[in-house]
């Protein structure tokens, strides 16, 4: 009855990374080096649905600008910074959505915890608990 569904067994926690990202390889080395179980995955080619950045969002309890990465040229180019304000939550959603490269990297996803942005401090207690 199942023999065609696919099902991708995740490991521990989920990491969204940009692997040419320096910060992304420091973050990945912590992890490994911690031995923290997680499932990796290429934050471009398997971008986050809007569904999952609105979830990821609500539970992380940061604000939706904190998901964008500032620095990088696609955001730049966009000239985010002065447009977000002027944007609903449901926009920042899709735009977010639309290209994995102006989400704010790496993330740890947990069932109850988003980490966004790489701070051992921060990764440590949520992550080493």
């Amino acid at each position: 009855m199942f023999e065609n569904v696919k099902i991708k067994m995740m490991k521990g926690y989920l990491f969204l990374e940009y692997p040419a990202c320096g910060t992304c390889r420091k973050a990945k080395k912590w992890l490994d080096e911690q031995k923290v179980d997680y499932t990796d995955r290429h934050i471009v080619e398997e971008r986050p649905t809007r569904e999952e950045l609105k979830i990821w969002f609500e539970r992380s309890g940061l604000p939706l600008r904190k998901f964008f990465n500032t620095s990088g040229l696609l955001y730049k180019s966009m000239q985010l910074r002065e447009k977000l304000d002027g944007m609903s939550e449901e926009e920042q959603l899709e735009l977010l959505a639309s290209d994995g490269k102006l989400v704010k990297r790496p993330l740890v996803i947990g069932e109850d915890f988003v980490l966004v942005g790489f701070k051992p401090e921060e990764w440590e207690k949520v992550l080493l608990k």
